[in-house]
């Protein structure tokens, strides 16, 4: 049994921007299901702190850090044994809204200093120096946001062993070169094999240079970006530690996302019964304004309106595909110029096309079996988590093939299909012409009742539960223990 620290900046439903909160709640309820005692840090952030009003203030916390003074509150995951703290300080109990950025969308001047403080509480809890009864013996960190806990444990010579997770690398935490100095760092980190990055201080690095151990979420991902197409200038850097670098495929909450039983559905359905498919579907178009017939293929997109997730190409690609008689239902926010041209798209097509602009959990899941068709067309993903839900919930999904995009969906090849593989229809490149190609396969099956029911169930029938991940995920802390036993 271990004992895990896991830090992660953002945790379901404390607060969620992307894929990151739903892994940061999942993985440590399977970690705790499998027997391990998992705490979790996360900042207490304005909106987090009003979504947990049962927190209470944590027995015997000191303050480790000087400056203004914190809380550490005291909650626990939905229907979870697994504590939750919040690192109630400054700069993140004070402000509510996005995590990272201001309504203008810049990120905020003092994200360094904010997640710097959040390695220093996880290091002071880590080394027994924060007034607990309670240390553990490796520490699992999430992405930039928590970059510099290894380089405070090795700082402060804490011996727990020290995972990183790599959710996405094109976030990378970088920061001006006085950075350093600001937060009282030794000049030694500055310096291309630790901390400096192009006469900037990233915290990315923080963690790729300096946890026993590294992960990503899926395999294919852990290839990628040890190149240079997706390596984002670390791919040497990611190279040379590929020995320490595991690629896991993330899993899916089954409770949470279950068409049988989700709580946000006007009907259920199982794989021996889709019909409650059709009655979601009908209650959807309904609530988002779109015609109602169930025989028109409805699309879904859930996702943040940003280049890496190709709404380009979504957009490039509507007037071919909105010309084959589809529906188009969005849900997402993100970059003003694709927000806004979602909307154009929507109030030119009201009955066909619903853009709604934010982000709505019951809605997610609505959209995720009203769905006919799932659409992410990734110019890179770590592994996604939509294309699982959709798997589950009988909505086919049309990926690009990329990332764990590609380790999850089965393309729907004559191979395939003949063999009882197929769970989706997968592409390769980069255009809207692409796009619009591999929605068109996905028509062609949809026209077939028999093969696409078949296609269904298959993807219904596959298993994406924590459990196997999360037993992966042990085997890291294991090898970070004997890697740092070694030292």
């Amino acid at each position: 049994m271990y004992r895990v620290l896991f830090v992660s900046s953002e945790v379901q439903p404390f607060m969620k921007t992307g894929g990151l909160a739903d892994v940061s709640a999942s993985l440590p309820h399977a970690l705790a299901e499998l027997g391990h005692d998992v705490r979790i840090l996360m900042p207490g952030y304005a909106d987090a702190l009003d979504r947990a009003p049962e927190a209470a203030p944590v027995a015997g916390w000191n303050d480790p850090l000087a400056g203004p003074p914190t809380r550490l509150l005291a909650s626990h995951l939905p229907d979870s044994p697994v504590p939750v703290w919040l690192l109630d300080a400054p700069g993140f109990s004070n402000r509510p809204g996005n995590p990272y950025l201001t309504v203008e969308g810049r990120a905020h001047t003092d994200n360094a200093a904010r997640f710097d403080r959040l390695a220093r509480v996880a290091t002071a809890i880590a080394g027994g120096f924060a007034g607990l009864d309670w240390q553990p013996d490796v520490v699992h960190c999430n992405d930039w946001q928590t970059g510099l806990v290894p380089v405070h444990l090795l700082l402060h010579r804490v011996p727990a062993a020290t995972v990183f997770t790599i959710h996405n690398l094109g976030y990378q935490g970088l920061f001006p070169m006085a950075t350093r100095a600001e937060l009282n760092l030794p000049p030694w980190l500055w310096h291309p094999e630790a901390l400096e990055f192009y006469d900037h201080v990233s915290f990315m690095k923080g963690g790729l240079v300096f946890a026993d151990r590294l992960t990503t979420v899926s395999p294919t991902y852990a290839e990628e970006i040890r190149t240079p197409a997706h390596g984002w200038g670390l791919e040497g850097l990611l190279e040379r530690r590929a020995p320490d670098l595991a690629g896991i495929l993330n899993g899916i909450d089954q409770h949470a996302w279950d068409p049988a039983t989700d709580p946000h559905l006007p009907a259920r359905y199982a794989p021996a019964d889709l019909g409650g498919k059709a009655e979601v579907k009908a209650a959807l178009q309904r609530e988002l304004g779109l015609a109602e017939n169930p025989e028109t293929p409805l699309l879904g997109f859930i996702s943040r309106l940003a280049d890496q997730k190709g709404v380009d190409l979504l957009l490039g690609a509507m007037n071919e595909l909105l010309a084959a008689d589809v529906q188009l239902a969005v849900l997402g926010s993100g970059e003003t110029a694709y927000e806004d041209a979602l909307g154009r798209l929507a109030a030119h097509y009201p009955d066909r096309v619903a853009a709604w602009i934010g982000f709505d959990e019951g809605l997610a899941h609505r959209i995720e079996a009203g769905a006919d068709l799932f659409l992410m067309p990734s110019r890179f993903e770590p592994c996604g988590l939509n294309q699982l839900y959709s798997l589950r919930y009988g909505t086919v999904p049309v990926v690009r093939a990329v990332g764990g995009l590609a380790d999850s969906v089965v393309d729907a090849s004559p191979d395939h299909l003949a063999a009882g593989e197929a769970t989706g229809v997968t592409f390769q490149g980069e255009t809207p012409a692409a796009l619009a190609d591999a929605v068109q396969r996905a028509l062609a099956l949809y026209a077939d009742p028999e093969t696409w029911r078949r296609l269904q169930r298959t993807g219904m029938a596959c298993d994406f539960t924590w459990q196997r991940s999360a037993q992966v995920y042990v085997d890291q802390y294991e090898a970070a223990r004997d890697r740092r036993t070694r030292l």
